[in-house]
């Protein structure tokens, strides 16, 4: 009867109660099938069932761009803004604790930029980035977002962005490497690895060395070791070849940090870090090893 209490898994419900109520007044689980007529959440020949909003992250340093977003979102009950986010730490916090549906995303921030952001939160949210500068849409979308809202923006570009947000929800979560892949030119200047809620900052002048460790790469900084999910493969597309050697399928070091090289066995050598680390070196390793040591004094040289 619609409006009747109904008992399910030993808890009563009402009308009002915790799994809403389809257009018969009877009560369906949010994100679910209707138990009385079998179809998914949402419109079915019954009527309508009731779902969970979607938990949107809104991340921006400008506050007056934050409350923008949030005067649009208003207009859509569908949508729970879950967090507002004033720089990168505390997204990266935020999408840990609250895993969100949607993120709105601005690119230039303190502490730790959008695309760092992508780095260290787990794949799932759809992603639209909202900035002022328009020069980094290609990696924007490089990086799978599913939209790129230059700044100004009127509400109706908006609610395209949404929309097609929406449409692409519950796509395939993608490796988080991707949102990491850049153009040489733009050759980062530090690295970032998540600790749970917690950021590390490594700036590249401060990296010793690198390690594969199946799809991670161990980081090793000061006598301290950071674990990022990453291969290595892709941690040395990112990194200068000038200044990082890799020496080994396994290893990549820091030119800086080797003191010399010893021989170990018949066709295999050791790089002997000023730390006293011993990193193998595979016979390419050396020849790429020697050739950056070279340029790297030919360089020293033309400075004289």
């Amino acid at each position: 009867m619609p409006g009747a209490e109904i008992e399910t898994s030993g808890t009563r419900v009402g009308p009002a109660g915790l799994f809403g109520l389809c257009g018969l007044g009877r009560h369906a689980r949010p994100g679910r099938e209707c138990w009385a007529c079998g179809s998914a959440a949402g419109w079915c020949y019954i009527g309508y069932v009731s779902r969970p909003p979607l938990k949107a992250v809104i991340v921006d340093d400008e506050e007056l761009a934050r409350a923008y977003l949030r005067e649009l979102l208003a207009a859509h009950g569908e949508v729970e803004v879950a967090a507002e986010c004033a720089n990168g730490f505390e997204a990266v916090k935020a999408a840990a604790e609250c895993s969100p549906d949607l993120l709105f995303l601005d690119v230039q921030m303190p502490k730790l930029d959008g695309f760092e952001v992508l780095e260290l939160i787990d794949p799932g949210p759809a992603v639209i980035f909202v900035t002022a500068y328009d020069q980094y849409a290609t990696r924007a979308f490089d990086a799978h977002a599913v939209d790129y809202l230059l700044k100004p923006f009127p509400a109706e570009r908006f609610e395209r962005a949404l929309e097609h947000a929406k449409a692409r929800l519950g796509e395939r979560k993608l490796p988080l490497e991707v949102a990491s892949e850049r153009p040489a030119s733009e050759r980062p200047q530090r690295l970032v690895v998540r600790d749970g809620t917690r950021v590390h900052v490594i700036p590249l002048e401060k990296l010793d060395y690198a390690e594969a460790q199946d799809d991670y790469v161990a980081l090793h900084s000061g006598g301290k070791s950071y674990l990022k999910q990453q291969t290595i493969s892709n941690l040395e597309s990112q990194l200068d070849p000038a200044r990082f050697v890799r020496i080994h399928r396994s290893a990549i070091v820091n030119l800086e940090r080797v003191a010399r090289i010893e021989p170990y066995g018949k066709d295999s050598r050791l790089a002997i870090l000023t730390d006293h680390t011993r990193l193998p070196v595979s016979r390419s390793g050396y020849a790429r090893l020697l050739e950056a040591m070279d340029d790297s004094q030919g360089r020293r040289n033309e400075t004289r």
